[in-house]
C-alpha cells in the first residue's frame, strides 16, 4: 500500500494538520512542529496534543506513517562549536517534540561544512549529534534526508548518508529520505527506466533499502547533475510523468511515507489522486 500525502501547514497549532492533509485525501503528512524559521517556540500545550492525536484518530492517520520535519536554521555539521550546540540543542528539542505527539520519525536535513572543515570532518559531526540526541530520546527515528548539494551542503551523494550511518551507535533509530528532485539534481538520472534501476541499485548498495524510510516525491524545475534545489509540481518539470508511473508501480516503496512538497498546493489533492491511479494501473 502506498501511503501519499503533503508537507501541509500546520498554522495555528499542530492539531490542524490532519486536517489539512484529510481534506486534500491524503493518508499520511508532512509537518513542522515548530516554527521552522526560529530557534525557540512556545512548547507544545496538552491542548495541542491530545486535539492532535484526536485528529489523527478522526481521519484515520497511523501515527508512524507521518513524517514531521524539522528547522530549517539547524545544521549538525556546523564548523563552530558554539552554532553546533545551538542546532544540537535545536534538534533534540525537535526529537522530544515529536515524542510528546507519539510520532516515531523526524525528517532533517544533515548540514553544511561552510567550507571551513573537510568533509569526512563533517559527515562525523552529523552523526556525533544524531548520537547525543538519541541518547536522551526513546523512540524517534532520526530520518536523514539526501540533499541536491547546493553551496556546502552535505548528503548529496549516497556515500555521505551511508558514511553518516556507519558512525551512529544505534542503528536501528536512523534512516533515509530520497528526495527525488535532490536525489536528480545531485547526479541521479532518475528519468529512464534503466537511469532508475541503476539509481535504486546503487542505493541498496551503499545505504541498502532497509534504511529507507520516507520519500520525498517532486519534479525538477533544474536539470540533471546542476545541483540546484528548485522543486517542480508532478509532470511539469526535468523528471517527467513516466518516472512518476515507474515510481508508484514500484513496490519497494510501500508502506513508509511518501509526501509531496511540490511548489503549487493548491494541486496537491489531484496530484495524490493522479498518483494513486498509477498505483492502480
Amino acid at each position: 500500500m502506498k501511503f501519499i500525502g503533503a508537507h501541509v501547514s500546520a498554522s495555528g497549532g499542530v492539531e490542524n494538520a490532519p486536517i489539512n492533509a484529510a481534506n486534500i485525501k491524503a493518508n499520511t503528512f508532512a509537518l513542522f512542529t515548530k516554527n521552522q524559521r526560529q530557534w525557540v517556540t512556545n512548547p507544545l500545550t496538552k491542548e495541542n496534543i491530545r486535539k492532535f492525536s484526536e485528529n489523527c484518530n478522526k481521519y484515520g492517520f497511523a501515527k508512524d506513517k507521518i513524517l514531521p520535519h524539522d528547522s530549517y536554521l539547524i545544521n549538525l555539521g556546523h564548523p563552530e562549536r558554539e552554532a553546533l550546540q545551538k542546532s544540537r540543542a535545536a534538534f533534540l528539542d525537535e526529537m522530544q517534540r515529536c515524542e510528546l505527539l507519539g510520532l516515531k520519525l523526524l525528517n532533517f536535513h544533515p548540514g553544511s561544512h561552510l567550507n571551513q572543515i573537510p568533509l569526512a570532518e563533517c559527515l562525523s559531526l552529523i552523526a556525533e549529534s544524531i548520537n547525543e540526541a538519541l541518547s536522551k530520546t526513546a523512540q524517534v527515528i532520526a530520518v536523514i534526508e539526501n540533499t541536491a548539494g547546493q553551496g556546502s551542503n552535505v548528503g548529496f551523494d549516497f556515500q555521505h548518508l551511508a558514511d553518516i550511518i556507519t558512525q551512529v551507535d544505534d542503528k536501528s533509530r536512523v534512516g533515509v529520505c530520497v528526495d527525488t528532485c535532490h536525489a536528480f539534481t545531485a547526479g541521479y538520472d532518475l528519468r529512464s527506466e534503466d537511469g532508475c534501476d541503476q539509481t535504486w541499485e546503487s542505493f541498496d548498495r551503499i545505504v541498502g533499502f532497509s534504511y529507507l524510510k520516507a520519500i520525498h516525491l517532486n519534479d525538477s524545475k533544474k536539470e540533471l547533475a546542476t545541483h540546484v534545489d528548485r522543486h517542480a509540481n508532478i509532470g511539469d518539470g526535468f523528471l517527467g510523468i513516466d518516472f512518476f508511473r515507474r515510481f508508484m508501480l514500484d513496490h519497494r516503496f510501500d508502506g513508509i511515507p511518501i509526501i509531496l512538497e511540490t511548489p503549487d498546493e493548491n494541486r496537491w489533492a489531484d496530484e495524490i489522486a493522479l498518483l494513486r491511479s498509477f498505483a492502480e494501473a
